[in-house]
């Protein structure tokens, strides 16, 4: 998973409320397990027509294009548990997501896909919602490990963050990395066991 310490990147405004995983990716993206493709569906049904034709969502819009930041409403990412909402949102670029609060599996699927979601009161995310409106002047800046938002105008802002979830970010640390780093009590485990139960392993 890519570490995440730092991130200026363009602020992309969804002031939506209730922004579920179906609309985020929807099901007839879900066969795939591979993490890669997906951002060609991602919003599909709020960036295309029935017919083909793009509507003008926020992300397709010149200025949003390359944001790499969402500011969104509350209850984002509600709906099913699907992880392909969070795969989705990275392959397009997105690397933190903003808002007064998040639908638990979303915001835990986040963490372990290196992105930040980032929880913070209404009225600062009333104030982002309207620095993003900028457009590509909405240059947002993240430090994780100050913890703190730096919107376009300057203002700093400071957000919480569980400090496991945070060190499993800037170590770039998903599930699997995190058993990794148990290799050798993993080893020592197996050798031990070998070597008092061969007959386990006799098959192997």
């Amino acid at each position: 998973m890519e570490k995440f310490t730092t991130l200026s990147g363009v602020a992309a405004p969804l002031p939506m409320v209730n922004v579920d995983t179906d609309m985020i990716i929807p099901k007839q993206f879900l066969k795939t397990i591979k993490r890669t493709g997906l951002k060609n569906g991602l919003f599909y049904e709020m960036r295309w027509t029935a017919d083909g034709q793009k509507k003008d969502f926020v992300l397709d819009q010149p200025a949003y294009q390359n944001a790499k930041i969402i500011v969104a409403g509350p209850n984002f990412g509600c709906g099913s548990s699907r992880e392909h909402a969070p795969w989705a949102l990275l392959d397009f670029g997105i690397r933190c997501i903003i808002s007064e609060d998040f639908a638990d599996i979303f915001y835990n699927n986040c963490f372990k896909n290196g992105i930040l979601p980032i929880k913070v009161p209404k009225e600062i995310v009333d104030k982002l919602m309207d620095d993003a409106s900028r457009g590509s002047n909405a240059i947002i800046e993240i430090d994780l490990e100050k913890q703190e938002i730096k919107g376009p105008d300057g203002g700093t802002v400071h957000f919480d963050i569980d400090p496991f979830r945070k060190k499993c970010l800037m170590e770039g640390l998903d599930d699997i990395g995190l058993t990794m780093e148990k290799k050798s009590d993993i080893d020592d485990f197996e050798r031990r066991q070998s070597e008092s139960q061969p007959w386990l392993h006799a098959a192997t």
